[in-house]
């Protein structure tokens, strides 16, 4: 009997256990696969949230600064944002299912110069920064958007982040809204 045994495990796996292996190595490439796509994406949504954070700086920078407006040095001075953009980097459009370099140029607009912001290197999303100088103190609102199109088909991720002047002679954050965030 033990002599059968023995003899039986010299010849191998039997292909009903190659199979179970077979299946449970295919299971947990199937997790791994869907676990790495989902990190890509949150991967390239931070990309928005990093850069929204540096223009949300930028706007708060500008706000806490006291300007004066009549130019003449003895006020009345008052708080505002910077100006709205006239264009939205990078100036190939919305970037689709890949990383778009912006020109520098692109970066030139009074408001991105305002805020100190300007992007060197490609990205996935085009930015765009609104507010009206002609409101100020607590009147005073900003909103900048980043949108872009991660997987190409033609459905926008968006990020909006909203601020607006306090009472104290800060800035605060409103919202952050996320359309669409891994799309």
């Amino acid at each position: 009997m033990i002599k059968a045994l023995m003899k039986k495990r010299d010849e191998g796996f039997t292909l009903v256990e190659l199979m179970i292996v077979v299946a449970i190595i295919g299971v947990l490439a199937a997790l791994a696969i869907y676990g790495v796509s989902r990190y890509l994406k949150h991967s390239k949504t931070a990309e928005a949230t990093r850069n929204l954070g540096s223009i949300e700086t930028g706007s708060k920078n500008q706000f806490q600064q006291e300007t004066d407006p009549s130019g003449t040095g003895i006020g009345p001075f008052v708080h505002n944002f910077c100006p709205k953009s006239t264009i939205s980097p990078p100036s190939a459009g919305l970037p689709k299912a890949a990383k778009v370099k912006a020109a520098a140029t692109d970066w030139d607009d009074a408001a991105w110069k305002c805020l100190k912001f300007s992007i060197n290197e490609p990205q996935f999303y085009m930015y765009t920064y609104v507010s009206d100088t002609a409101k100020t103190g607590t009147d005073a609102q900003y909103t900048a958007i980043a949108n872009g199109d991660l997987d190409g088909n033609g459905t926008a991720s968006t990020f909006t982040l909203t601020g607006a002047g306090s009472t104290t002679g800060d800035a605060q954050r409103l919202s952050l809204k996320i359309d669409n965030e891994d799309e």
